[in-house]
């Protein structure tokens, strides 16, 4: 339900063309929204957000329906180019986060 909400709340964020949604606006929108109350909130948001890095930090995949899905890429080590100065750097191997949004979230985005 928390992530439900969380969709609708970006939703709504996406279609008032607000730039940026604070961690404390979502928990208050989610609050109106679901009658808990905010440190109830809290608990849930913080809990699902562990759970994201907790399955993420293992190397599988978080999907949420209708919102997008969230896996780790690696990014093998290279040598990269300092722009100011032109001297090469070694830049290493490392582990991303890569999103991936859902069909709904992209309707919602392009409407």
């Amino acid at each position: 339900m928390l992530i439900v909400n969380l969709y609708f709340i970006i939703k709504l964020k996406l279609e008032s063309e607000v730039m940026s949604v604070k961690k404390t606006e979502m928990m208050t929108e989610l609050a109106n929204a679901t009658g808990l109350t905010k440190a109830d909130v809290q608990k849930v948001f913080e809990a699902t957000f562990e759970l994201f890095k907790k399955e993420l930090s293992k190397g599988e995949k978080v999907s949420v329906a209708g919102f997008g899905t969230f896996n780790v890429s690696h990014r093998e080590a290279r040598t990269g180019r300092n722009p100011q100065t032109g001297v090469s750097v070694k830049i290493p191997a490392r582990n991303a986060v890569v999103f991936k949004s859902g069909t709904e979230l992209k309707n919602v985005v392009n409407k």
